[in-house]
């Protein structure tokens, strides 16, 4: 017998979190290249294409955009935060403090604050270490019946990503008709169920779960490793065998050692 669609009493109050952090690893062997690279990523990821990657993940999921607020940091890095609803809001409801200039009708106004969508980057450099990464978090939080899940094909592919740590949590309650407490409202046994086939095959992945706590983790790990596409400003063909094995060492060890979080 198919599951029947839970009924629910009034707003749904539930919050549902999807939290990344996605790495991009490149071999940046002298402090020129290192400052290449920050530059090279700063640019790429400035706050303006950032906000775009929002703007789209919001439509995804079906939210609507109130307010965004970003900023380009000195000497590196961004961060762009939207406040979003989950339905579209009149217009006839304008706060000038939000740069949307529409804010939700005031009987729901209090639910505003658990709808966002966030990013910073991290661009790090090391002078004593042969590589740099570059990392990004991001949180798709909601509230109501809309799902940041839907987002998760879209932001892995917007980024290049070698290394992704993935929690998805929901917490708070709603009630149903009959006022019986509901702590989820879908379900769920892992990240993975929401990953495309496509994308499953190019990663090794490793659950960490607390289902009875509605806690979900998920850690990525690319598989293919070509060496061309971690080199800044030069060719594996141009460098020598002996050379090329120590820049592939060591580009492997930094990825094993965030993919674990220890160091080897």
């Amino acid at each position: 017998m198919a599951n029947r669609k839970k009924q629910l009493y009034g707003f749904n109050n539930l919050t549902k979190t999807l939290s990344f952090n996605i790495y991009d690893i490149c071999y940046t062997h002298t402090e020129e290249e290192q400052k290449k690279y920050t530059e090279y990523i700063d640019e790429q990821f400035n706050s303006e294409r950032l906000t775009n990657i929002l703007e789209n993940v919001t439509e995804i999921i079906g939210a609507s955009v109130l307010n965004i607020a970003k900023q380009d940091y000195e000497p590196q890095g961004a961060s762009v935060t939207l406040l979003i609803s989950e339905d579209e809001v009149p217009e006839d409801s304008i706060d000038p403090s939000c740069n949307k200039g529409i804010i939700l009708p005031k009987d729901i106004v209090g639910h505003l604050d658990k709808s966002h969508v966030t990013v910073h980057t991290y661009p790090e450099t090391h002078p004593r270490i042969g590589v740099s990464s570059f990392r990004v978090d991001i949180d798709v939080s909601t509230c109501g019946k809309i799902s940041p899940l839907k987002s998760l094909e879209y932001l892995i592919d917007s980024f290049d990503s070698d290394i992704i740590n993935v929690d998805y949590r929901v917490r708070g309650f709603t009630r149903d008709l009959r006022g019986k407490k509901c702590f989820i409202d879908h379900n769920i046994s892992s990240i993975q169920d929401f990953i495309p086939r496509r994308l499953e095959s190019q990663y090794q992945m490793i659950d960490v779960n607390v289902y009875q706590e509605n806690i979900f983790h998920t850690k990525m790990l690319l598989k293919n490793f070509i060496l061309d596409e971690y080199l800044f400003d030069v060719d594996a063909a141009d460098l020598a065998e002996k050379q090329k094995n120590k820049v592939i060492k060591e580009i492997k060890k930094e990825m094993q050692e965030i993919f674990y979080s220890k160091n080897m």
